[in-house]
């Protein structure tokens, strides 16, 4: 497939800014379906912290009570519990992690 420099506006500032070339060739090498929605400035500016996500060394770390799977006992995650998928109280997860290494 051949890939041409496309121009996209960014969806957080409005500037335009190229999709190059290379960078379609990267996107498809890596399977992303969708093309970039912010330019580089908005981007880096977002991954420093200024922008949503829940990036690594957040000050807000959400934390969702909820009971243990295993034994009942009520519990706090430092993630939202994805439905149809276990939770585990901090002794339950252990001793089913040192279960799994054994």
């Amino acid at each position: 497939m051949e890939y041409h420099d496309k121009v996209l506006k960014c969806s957080e500032c409005g500037a335009e800014f190229v999709f190059t070339a290379g960078e379609q060739m990267f996107f498809a090498d890596k399977g992303f379906k969708n093309e970039p929605k912010r330019c580089k400035a908005c981007k880096a500016k977002r991954a420093e912290g200024g922008g949503g996500g829940g990036g690594g060394n957040s000050p807000m770390r959400s934390e969702t009570k909820t009971n243990c799977s295993q034994c009942g006992k009520e519990t706090t995650v430092p993630f939202r519990p994805t439905q149809g998928r276990p939770v585990f109280c901090r002794e339950c997860f252990q001793q089913r992690r040192a279960m799994g290494a054994a």
